[in-house]
């Protein structure tokens, strides 16, 4: 049963996921087909998938016990938390911090944790930054 409310819910997701970005437009044609195409495909494959989930031959399933739940519930909201200061502080600290977050939740040492957490920030910030050539914000406190 859980599962088919999982699919039901990713389904929702996926038809007001399409609906927005049905609504995709760009100032300028950077691209031949622009930037609707792929976050739409995306979007239809998920849906595909949670069709296909919601309709399959149920499985026996076990929800968690409450320390697991905890742990993704703590995860969840640090997602939502790097989303929302992800721009204002900027990606290597943000990611440092997430990082650090995940490796704590999964039981690491605080200092690997730290330490992982600022090679991470570091290194995936040079990498996207000069190396891809992807523009990520610094923050407002290092600007």
């Amino acid at each position: 049963m859980s599962d088919r409310i999982f699919a039901s819910a990713w389904l929702l997701l996926c038809i007001g996921g399409l609906i927005v970005g049905w609504g995709i437009t760009s100032e300028y044609s950077y691209e031949p087909v622009g930037p609707r195409p792929f976050p739409m495909i995306i979007l239809g494959l998920m849906a595909i998938c949670a069709l296909c989930l919601l309709f399959r031959k149920p499985d026996t399933i076990h929800w968690p016990n409450r320390n697991t739940l905890k742990r993704l519930l703590a995860l969840m909201a640090m997602l939502m938390v790097y989303g929302w200061f992800f721009e204002s502080q900027g990606f290597p600290l943000m990611t440092t911090l997430l990082t650090f977050g995940i490796g704590m939740l999964f039981g690491a040492r605080w200092w690997a944790a730290a330490i992982s957490g600022l090679v991470m920030g570091v290194a995936l910030f040079f990498a996207f930054d000069r190396l891809l050539e992807v523009t990520l914000p610094l923050g407002s406190w290092l600007s």
